[in-house]
């Protein structure tokens, strides 16, 4: 299709290259102008995104630090593994 497209442009190389930006300036506003804005409000409901806060959500003291200050107070988020250090071995020589 492009190479039809490329045969078919007059006046020579000049012409060639102007045409090809004049063709793809002229898809990109066909895109920008008509294209994207049919298609936004079938896009809206993925894009729609809200982020609210509840007026009292269970387990909410109200901000105040738990028992161990900003930790989590329960185990639902403990980590299987150590954050604190790297235990990785150091690479060999031979990597």
């Amino acid at each position: 299709m492009y190479a039809w497209i490329w045969r078919k442009l007059p006046f020579g190389l000049a012409g060639k290259l102007t045409g090809s930006v004049l063709i793809v300036a002229a898809t990109v506003a066909l895109l920008w102008y008509v294209v994207f804005p049919w298609a936004e409000p079938m896009v809206t409901p993925f894009d729609d995104v809200q982020v609210t806060q509840n007026d009292h959500v269970p387990g909410d003291d109200g901000g105040a630090p738990g028992p161990a200050g900003d930790e989590p107070a329960g185990d639902e988020h403990d980590l299987p593994y150590d954050t604190e250090q790297n235990n990785t071995p150091p690479p060999s020589p031979d990597e």
